[in-house]
C-alpha cells in the first residue's frame, strides 16, 4: 500500500542527543523514552521514505520548501557529537509528485537546494533517535514559509496526496519545539502565555482537531514565540483520513521551552476507494477540472480515461473546504455521454451553481478537497424499514418536488432521519404521501 503510514511530531533539542547532553538529557527523560517508543514504532513499519519538516532549514518566505538535490548530508559535530554524521538519498519521485500536487492545488513550492543540503538540528536531532533501525530509507527535506496557517494545511494535503500517488511507504516527521517562553530563563524571555499556548496545542493534537489548530487566536501564538506550529499544522493537513489515531506520548517544558511527542498511527485498511494506492482518477479530474476552470486555463483532457470509465452513470460531485462542506451538485440519472463527461460537468456545477454558496475563487483553490459519487439506478420502496443510512441515498419525491440525501452521511443514522431531511431540502410537508427511492453509490476520494 502506498502512502503515509506513519506520522508524529517530535521536538529537536539537542541536549536531547545524551552525546550532547552529558547527563543533562536525563532532565527531560520523559521526552526521551517517548523519542523511543516513535523509534521503535518506525521500525515496525519500516517505511521507504521519510519526509521531515524542519522550522530551522533553508525557507522562503513566500513558499514552501522542498529538496531537489539528489543526497542530504549532516553532522552533529557542532554541537559536540563526534561520529554522529548522516548522508541520505532523496527521494526525487515522490519529490516531482509532491511539486505536481503543489502546482495543480495553487501551493506555491520552491527548492531548498538543488545541488547538495546541509541538513540543521531541527532534522539532524529526531533523526538520531528514528533511523536507528530503519533500513535504506530516503529522505525528503521540508520547510515551511510565513504564509497563512492555511497555506500550510494545504500544503499537508498536496503531501498526502502526492505520497498516495507513489505506491511507497512513507513517513512524515514534523519537527518543532512549542513555547520558548514557559520560565524566566527561557531562551526568548518569560511569557505566561507560552503555557496557556503549550496547553492548548496540545489537546488540540490529543484530539486530531486540525480546525481547532488552524483556528488559534494569532496574539497567543505570537506571544508563545514558538517554532512548531507549521509542521504541525502541515502534519494535520496529511492526515485528514478518520482512520488516523492520535497519541500524545509526553510534554515536557524543563528547559523553558514545550517539548511534544505525539504520533499517529495509521491502520493500512483505509476507507478511501484509490486506484493501486493513488487518488482515484475521477477525483483527479474534477480537482482538475475545477482548477483549470476558477483560474481560466484550459480544461483537462480526460479522453484517455474513457476506454476504463466510459459507461453512463448519475454522479454527484462533493466540494470541502477544510472539511466544511463549500459545494454539491449532481445528477440522478446520467445526462451526459459517459461519467467521465458526468464527472467533468458536475465539477464545475458544484464549484460556481450551489446555489447555497458563492463560486469558488482562486484564492481558495489550495484549500479545498473533493469526492466523487457514481450512483446506481434508483429502486422504489416502501418504507423507512427498507433503508439503511450507511448504504442506501434516498429520493424522495411529491408532485414535481424532489429531494437527494447521500449515503453514509455524518450524524444520520435511522432511515427516518434520512427521509426527514430529505423531505425538507425538497420543501416537501412531513404529513402526507411520498414517493420513495433508494440507490447505493461508489464513493471515491
Amino acid at each position: 500500500m502506498g502512502g503515509i503510514v506513519y506520522a508524529c511530531i517530535v521536538p529537536h533539542p539537542p541536549v536531547l542527543v545524551p552525546q550532547i547532553g552529558r547527563g543533562r538529557e536525563k532532565e527531560i527523560e520523559a521526552t526521551t523514552r517517548a523519542m523511543q517508543t516513535v523509534a521503535q514504532d518506525l521500525a515496525t513499519q519500516q517505511p521507504q521514505t521519510l519526509m521531515v519538516i524542519s522550522p530551522h532549514g533553508r525557507s522562503h518566505p513566500k513558499a514552501m520548501g522542498i529538496l531537489t538535490a539528489k543526497t542530504s548530508r549532516g553532522t552533529l559535530a557542532e554541537w559536540g557529537a563526534w561520529g554522529l554524521d548522516y548522508s541520505f538519498p532523496n527521494d526525487l519521485e515522490l519529490v516531482s509528485l509532491i511539486q505536481e500536487e503543489c502546482r495543480g492545488a495553487g501551493v506555491p513550492l520552491k527548492s531548498i537546494g538543488e545541488r547538495d543540503y546541509d541538513l540543521d538540528h531541527g532534522v539532524l536531532v529526531p533523526i538520531s533517535f528514528l533511523v536507528k533501525e530503519v533500513k535504506d530509507c530516503h529522505l525528503v527535506p521540508l520547510t515551511f514559509s510565513g504564509l497563512p496557517l492555511t497555506a500550510h494545511f494545504a500544503f499537508g494535503q498536496a503531501i498526502a496526496q502526492a505520497a498516495a500517488r507513489s505506491q511507497k511507504s512513507i513517513a512524515l516527521v514534523a519537527s518543532g519545539d512549542l513555547s520558548h517562553r514557559l520560565l524566566p530563563h527561557a531562551p526568548a524571555g518569560y511569557d505566561p502565555m507560552g503555557q496557556v499556548f503549550d496547553q492548548k496545542l496540545t489537546e488540540l493534537v490529543a484530539a486530531g482537531d486540525a480546525p481547532g489548530i488552524l483556528n488559534l487566536d494569532a496574539q497567543l501564538i505570537q506571544r508563545a514565540g514558538e517554532c512548531g506550529l507549521r509542521s504541525i499544522v502541515i502534519l494535520m493537513g496529511a492526515l485528514q483520513i478518520p482512520e488516523a489515531r492520535p497519541r500524545v506520548l509526553s510534554y515536557e517544558g524543563t528547559f523553558g521551552v514545550g517539548y511534544l511527542v505525539a504520533c499517529f498511527h495509521i491502520p493500512a485498511s483505509g476507507g478511501d476507494i484509490r486506484v493501486e494506492g493513488e487518488i482515484h482518477p475521477l477525483v483527479r479530474l474534477a480537482r482538475d477540472t475545477v482548477v483549470s476552470f476558477v483560474l481560466r486555463q484550459p480544461l483537462p483532457d480526460y479522453g484517455g480515461l474513457l476506454p476504463t470509465l466510459g459507461e453512463r452513470a448519475g454522479v454527484f460531485v462533493s466540494i470541502k473546504k477544510l472539511g466544511e462542506l463549500r459545494g454539491c451538485i449532481g445528477t440522478l440519472e446520467p445526462v451526459r455521454h459517459n461519467v467521465v463527461e458526468e464527472v467533468a460537468h458536475n465539477a464545475i456545477s458544484a464549484a460556481i451553481r450551489d446555489p447555497r454558496f458563492p463560486p469558488v475563487t482562486p484564492a481558495e483553490l489550495p484549500y479545498l478537497s473533493f469526492s466523487v459519487d457514481v450512483l446506481s439506478p434508483p429502486e422504489p420502496v416502501t418504507d423507512h424499514t427498507q433503508l439503511d443510512p450507511k448504504r442506501y441515498g434516498i429520493i424522495v419525491e411529491r408532485g414535481r418536488r424532489r429531494g437527494l440525501l447521500l449515503p453514509d452521511l455524518e450524524g444520520i443514522n435511522t432511515g427516518q432521519e434520512q427521509i426527514c431531511i430529505a423531505c425538507h431540502k425538497a420543501g416537501i410537508p412531513p404529513e402526507g404521501p411520498i414517493t420513495l427511492y433508494r440507490f447505493e453509490t461508489k464513493r471515491y476520494y
